[in-house]
């Protein structure tokens, strides 16, 4: 038994199965027509925003995306809680310079 399939935007879905890609799509029988029917779903490319690196910390990491300055903290329990606020004091402003000394890089 031979079926006939109907292809939207036959010439791209074809172009991408000859490169070997997958392409998603739902297959459906038309109401009109009676005719079995292949529409490719139309999905962007996901937008990856890279984040640039401005200083490596003793447990974490600052960096700059396009709209915010991040700040990264991971510290272990087991040293205590005096020793985890000491050490997060600290870390916070080494970020301080860290982040001042990248605007002023900026400046020049």
């Amino acid at each position: 038994m031979k079926k006939y399939i109907n292809i939207k935007d036959a010439a791209e879905l074809l172009d991408s199965i000859a490169c070997g890609k997958r392409v998603e799509g739902v297959l459906f029988k038309e109401k009109n027509t009676g005719c079995i029917t292949f529409k490719a779903y139309q999905r962007k490319a996901p937008r990856h925003r890279y984040e640039r690196l401005l200083c490596h910390l003793e447990h974490g990491w600052v960096k700059e995306s396009q709209e915010r300055i991040k700040v990264f903290e991971s510290i272990p329990k087991v040293i205590g809680t005096p020793k985890v606020l000491t050490t997060l004091e600290r870390e916070t402003k080494e970020a301080g310079m860290a982040i001042i000394d990248y605007a002023l890089d900026l400046e020049d």
